[in-house]
């Protein structure tokens, strides 16, 4: 027996892989390699991998937004700039105006008063220089940021469309199927057609007729009438409509239809009204008539 042992105790052996260390209580198992801990690791690793660098993102970002200019500008929205004093005060030269392309794909044609870029008709710009640009210029405006420097468009107000009739004699206003026109518009100090009386001219479906507001500063359809064209625009050559002045901030304006063209008689289909009210009041008695007389005949 030990010493310092008490007697008929005995201690218990010990087993030779029996741990001396205290027990620190139930045990945690940690998971293994195929345990959900490690999966949800290795998924935040992969997201974390995956993210790229902002720099790699950019060109796809780049190519996107010029995608979506292009579409815009063809499509949509297409900027113009102002290249003479046609059209003061509405425009002054320099304006950048931005044009509604949408309506048109739409089977939307011109209307009385509206502001339109159209296509050169027929050799309107003889003779008219064309600004030189460089690369960076042609690639703006290739995708709608800025205007071409190499188009020939004009911008005008259209007077009268398809079925109208259009004149203006000297000292008097112009007339669109006999309703004369105030035109606030004009430019200070000109006259409505002093300068080149018209017509009458009765313009063609699918035509419009267009004057600038500075009638004395503007070779418009007054001065081709003894071309191709007659003086007339086709709709097809229209572009679009401006809708507003974006450029110079301190121009900003929008482009309304000014209210003389919404007086009433104006339309050619209205001025034709009055008559075919007439025929359709008269053609019930007629049809009356003609029923009693042969009614009439009959029986007698």
């Amino acid at each position: 027996m030990a010493a310092g042992a008490r007697p008929g105790h005995e201690e218990p052996a010990k087993r030779p892989d029996q741990s001396a260390e205290p027990d620190s209580g139930p045990s945690v198992e940690t998971p293994g390699p195929g345990a959900d801990g490690d999966r949800n690791g290795d998924r935040s690793s992969e997201k974390v991998r995956k993210q790229r660098p902002f720099w790699k993102e950019l060109p796809l970002l780049i190519v996107i937004a010029l995608v979506l200019a292009l579409l815009i500008k063809t499509f949509l929205v297409q900027a113009f700039s102002i290249p003479s004093d046609s059209m003061q005060n509405t425009l002054q030269r320099g304006d950048r105006v931005l044009v509604d392309k949408l309506t048109p794909w739409f089977g939307g044609e011109p209307e009385r008063g509206e502001v339109v870029v159209f296509h050169d008709p027929d050799n309107w710009l003889a003779g008219e220089p064309t600004p030189e640009s460089n690369m960076v210029q042609d690639f703006l405006s290739f995708i709608g940021l800025m205007p071409s420097s190499k188009e020939k468009d004009l911008i005008k107000r259209v007077i009268a469309v398809g079925g109208d009739t259009v004149q203006c004699a000297k000292g008097g206003p112009v007339q669109v199927n006999g309703k004369a026109l105030d035109e606030p518009y004009i430019f200070p100090g000109n006259s409505a057609c002093d300068d080149k009386p018209f017509g009458p001219f009765k313009v063609p479906e699918g035509k419009i007729w267009v004057m600038g507001d500075h009638r004395q500063n503007s070779l418009d359809s007054r001065y081709h009438t003894d071309e191709a064209t007659k003086g007339f625009v086709p709709v097809d050559d229209v572009v679009g409509r401006a809708v507003v002045v974006a450029w110079p901030i301190n121009r900003w304006a929008t482009l309304p239809v000014p209210d003389t063209f919404d007086q009433p008689g104006i339309g050619a289909a209205a001025a034709l009204a009055p008559g075919a009210l007439g025929v359709a009041g008269a053609l019930p008695l007629v049809l009356w008539r003609r029923k009693r007389l042969t009614s009439g005949r009959t029986a007698g």
